[in-house]
């Protein structure tokens, strides 16, 4: 399958993007992991935003490219998510080096670090980040912090 791929700051997002976004993070973080928090921390408004489109022009994953000193002191990739409709079809894979790539043409060849779900780490190392630190619990779910150099 072929994806449309579009990386563009928060206030460069029509609203029809920005409905779409926030229902498939809705969608995954808070009714299939059924985590009850605040999705809408004030981090968006200093972001770019990577959305991949399906051929449908359905927007079936999406990550937020955070500038250092937001998220962490590094650069930083959050909220990487894929819709059910194209899990196990390499999307997630395709969506995460489209977001390193944005972050490398954003702000240069830096450190990425990221807040990933415990469960995810192999498919995280897959794609150069290495653990740092302990596990800790965000909203019920085991993460550990990880970081590509």
């Amino acid at each position: 399958m072929n994806y449309t791929q579009i990386c563009k700051p928060f206030h460069d997002l029509s609203v029809t993007e920005l409905y779409q976004l926030l229902k498939l993070r809705s969608e995954v973080f808070v009714v299939e992991q059924n985590c009850v928090f605040l999705d809408a921390d004030d981090k968006d408004y200093a972001c770019h935003h990577l959305l991949l489109f399906d051929d449908e022009q359905e927007l079936v994953a999406y990550a937020r490219v955070v500038p250092a000193g937001k998220s962490y002191a590094e650069a930083s990739i959050g909220r990487i998510v894929s819709s059910r409709k194209v899990r196990g079809t390499g999307v997630g894979k395709i969506l995460t080096q489209a977001a390193i790539d944005a972050a490398k043409e954003l702000y240069g060849d830096v450190p990425i670090r990221i807040g990933a779900q415990y469960y995810a780490v192999k498919f995280y190392e897959q794609l150069g980040f290495k653990m740092e630190g302990e596990i800790y619990d965000e909203d019920g779910i085991d993460h550990i912090e990880m970081i590509r150099a």
